[in-house]
């Protein structure tokens, strides 16, 4: 009987250490779930494009690709090599001018810009302007400012008024933080597909050209929120049909 009890008690103790464990920063705080960055970032760019005064619509009209980067905290850019996460989705079709397509995972790098996030957590959202800038993106490792140009891109209904640097950049870029909306320059900073992370989104070895480009995927269910939100919003390229050739 004392055997049994004994037994019973360390088959409780071990239950009790598994559950600690498993709930523990060391297992809970390894890499958040790709599903919860790409939610998360649907749920930014439904909150930024409910406030007519921050992106303009004929901008976002006019963009070919948006990377969303939730809760880019200043943490993260103070080690070399930390970087902050989220997604680039497109329209789809050989000239950007389809209905939105699947996002690929992307993370942004770079100390440079550490000190103009304040201490909480900030949200980016870049618009891609021309096909040039998307194909950098799709290809490789991109430092903002040398191998796209970049700028802050400016609010309102409309993009009157903005300078010819903003208008002929290939990448506009925002920033939210404590409810504040601006335009902010991000150059110096990187952007890369994140391989790994949409190995685990889609089960599959690709890069972002696979998922954005080739259309191997489809959509995940995680995405079609965020989906459905652009095509409502801007559902058609109004860029120069000469840009996008």
């Amino acid at each position: 009987m004392a055997m049994t009890i004994l037994a019973r008690m360390k088959k409780i103790a071990a239950w009790i250490l598994t559950v600690c464990l498993c709930a523990s920063p060391a297992f809970s705080a390894n890499d958040e779930r790709e599903e919860d960055r790409v939610k998360d970032a649907g749920e930014v760019m439904k909150e930024i494009l409910n406030i007519p005064d921050d992106i303009p619509q004929d901008l976002l009209d006019k963009a070919e690709c948006v990377v969303i980067l939730p809760s880019v905290k200043k943490g993260a850019f103070g080690v070399g090599g930390s970087y902050g996460r989220g997604i680039m989705i497109c329209r789809s079709g050989q000239h950007y001018t389809g209905p939105w397509g699947p996002p690929a995972l992307y993370a942004l790098e770079g100390v440079s810009i550490g000190f103009q996030l304040g201490g909480q957590a900030t949200d980016f959202v870049l618009l891609v302007m021309n096909p040039k800038g998307a194909r950098s993106l799709l290809s490789s490792k991109v430092k903002l400012g040398a191998d796209a140009s970049a700028a802050a891109g400016p609010k309102g209904r409309t993009a009157e008024g903005a300078t010819d640097i903003v208008m002929d950049a290939e990448i506009l870029s925002y920033s939210r933080n404590k409810g504040l909306f601006a335009g902010i320059s991000l150059e110096g900073s990187t952007l890369r597909s994140d391989g790994s992370a949409n190995e685990k989104l889609y089960g599959q070895k690709l890069d972002a050209k696979d998922i954005i480009v080739d259309h191997k995927v489809a959509i995940p269910a995680c995405a079609k929120d965020l989906v459905a939100l652009l095509d409502a919003k801007s559902p058609k390229n109004k860029s120069d049909p000469k840009s996008l050739e």
